[in-house]
């Protein structure tokens, strides 16, 4: 391990995070500062997966994460195969199941929006790279059922990664809420997730 990579022990652990976000091989510090930021005040674990095209230690990175990131509850993998394998994608189960959490891929290649999809606590959503988004022997080797997509305008290519993370992890948040999982609390806040 690096000196710039956290185990799963050292540093902030949430007990149960609403979601797991996986950025696979991300390469622009500042969205990955923000998506740390939007994981911290919403409950969700993030979790890295190698090679990254920067160092977290990164200025921008920090930056954008603010002085949240000290409370960041971050996972780093050294590969793809790696958190795969921590991680093995089972198929989108119903919301009912007991199968666990499952397992999203986000890419402009779905057909199924995330409003069609149903997102449950400590599902892990997986974002690919800025530039070319996610590997296609890994949405060929998955159930396209497990393939989502933020809609949007014909002919538009894609969201900045930033704001298609935060979008997807509040529509869940909202069904959460629907659910009765998690609260908002009478000062408009949602319940502390347990650490």
């Amino acid at each position: 391990m690096s000196p710039h990579r956290r185990d799963p022990g050292e540093g902030f652990s949430l007990r149960r995070p609403r979601l797991n976000i996986v950025l696979v091989e991300p390469e622009i510090p500042n969205n990955t500062g923000n998506i740390g930021r939007t994981c911290v005040t919403t409950g969700c674990r993030l979790h890295l997966v190698h090679p990254l095209a920067f160092d977290i230690d990164e200025k921008a990175c920090r930056r954008a994460g603010l002085d949240y990131w000290p409370r960041l509850d971050l996972r780093e993998h050294e590969s793809l195969e790696a958190y795969l394998g921590a991680h093995p994608p089972g198929p989108a189960a119903g919301p009912n199941s007991d199968s666990g959490p499952r397992t999203w891929f986000l890419t402009t290649r779905a057909t199924r929006t995330i409003f069609d999809a149903p997102l449950a606590m400590g599902d892990h959503l997986v974002f690919g790279r800025e530039s070319s988004g996610l590997p296609e022997d890994l949405l060929d080797s998955n159930d396209a059922s497990q393939r989502l997509c933020v809609p949007l305008n014909e002919g538009e290519r894609s969201l900045n990664l930033s704001t298609c993370v935060a979008i997807c992890v509040y529509d869940a948040i909202r069904r959460m809420i629907e659910n009765r999982e998690i609260r908002v609390t009478q000062a408009g806040r949602l319940e502390r997730p347990e650490c």
